[in-house]
């Protein structure tokens, strides 16, 4: 398969865009349960973005990328997808969009343990291994332990939300592994997100139909919500994830997800009225420490090389 390249500047700063996208958006979902459920808002946003990226693929190729090599996993990553916000969505409805982000961004590890094993040129290094350490406990400290204080009918139910974000963030894992180490890895883009978004449009809008979860009331807030989930978060931010995970080393790009978190604590304050304890600060300097160590071994190991390289010249 073709080699990924190391981080640069480019792709940091795009994840790091990407992260605060992905931060506010447990934050849209549970802002607008009330006026849509959860379920029908990642049913109807799926089956909305699916329609643009099916005409993006038009406009730009004149044809629909389809292959019989990427059908299966194809069908695979669309059924992972919608197990993943299945849960997400189920999720919110007992826990907090603090701890769902928390739950939800373990999916770094999961992709990242299973690359280890499964892909030789991203296998971490001790060093790397002692970032994600550090950047669990940071997660840990700044959300498991005072970052947020639920409502009594929230915390009755709480851990069972919270368990289900652990759920989504081991199927988005496995999603990132399908797509590395299938054809859809050097495949197109839009076509992979073409595959999630409508087997989540199906799966998901069926499953809201049969359990009931249809409510939908027009609102300021459920119409900027849904077109905030639909247009940024669904087709544009996903689109770049994909385009970027074709270029750079998934593990790498992962870890960096653990930026969202911060991010989505953030928008919970500001929008939400979350309070923000001590827990939070302590938590979010040990991620960004996590962070650094994790991304200081490949920045360390460009500079070496150009320094040699500008020896050999």
């Amino acid at each position: 398969m073709e080699a990924r390249k190391p981080l640069d500047g480019m792709a940091t700063s795009v994840m790091v865009g990407l992260c605060v996208i992905w931060g506010v958006q447990q934050v849209a979902i549970k802002s607008a349960a009330a006026d849509i459920t959860p379920l029908l808002q990642v049913a109807l946003r799926s089956g909305i973005a699916g329609l643009a990226v099916l005409i993006l693929m038009l406009v730009r190729q004149r044809k629909i990328p389809f292959s019989r090599e990427t059908l299966r996993p194809g069908l695979l990553v669309g059924l992972l997808f919608s197990i993943e916000f299945m849960f997400v969505a189920e999720g919110l409805r007992f826990t907090t969009a603090a701890h769902m982000a928390v739950f939800l961004y373990t999916a770094p590890i999961f992709a990242a343990l299973g690359l280890h094993f499964l892909v030789p040129e991203e296998r971490l290094s001790a060093l790397q291994w002692s970032g994600v350490g550090i950047t669990f406990i940071g997660v840990i400290v700044a959300f498991l332990f005072g970052g947020h204080t639920a409502t009594a009918p929230q915390a009755s139910n709480m851990l069972l939300g919270d368990f289900f974000g652990l759920l989504a963030g081991m199927f988005w894992g496995m999603t990132t592994l399908v797509v590395r180490r299938s054809k859809l890895s050097s495949g197109s883009a839009t076509m992979t997100l073409f595959y999630q978004l409508a087997g989540a449009f199906v799966l998901l809008g069926g499953l809201a139909w049969v359990t009931g979860q249809t409510h939908f009331s027009l609102s300021p807030v459920s119409v900027s919500s849904m077109v905030f989930q639909t247009v940024v978060v669904t087709f544009g931010s996903y689109l770049a994830w994909f385009s970027l995970m074709r270029r750079y080393q998934a593990s790498r790009l992962g870890i960096l997800s653990f930026m969202t978190p911060v991010f989505g604590i953030i928008a919970g304050v500001v929008f939400l009225h979350e309070p923000l304890k001590i827990n939070f600060i302590a938590g979010a300097l040990l991620i960004l420490l996590g962070i650094l160590t994790v991304s200081a071994e490949g920045m360390l190991g460009q500079w070496i090389a150009k320094k040699r390289l500008g020896k050999l010249r």
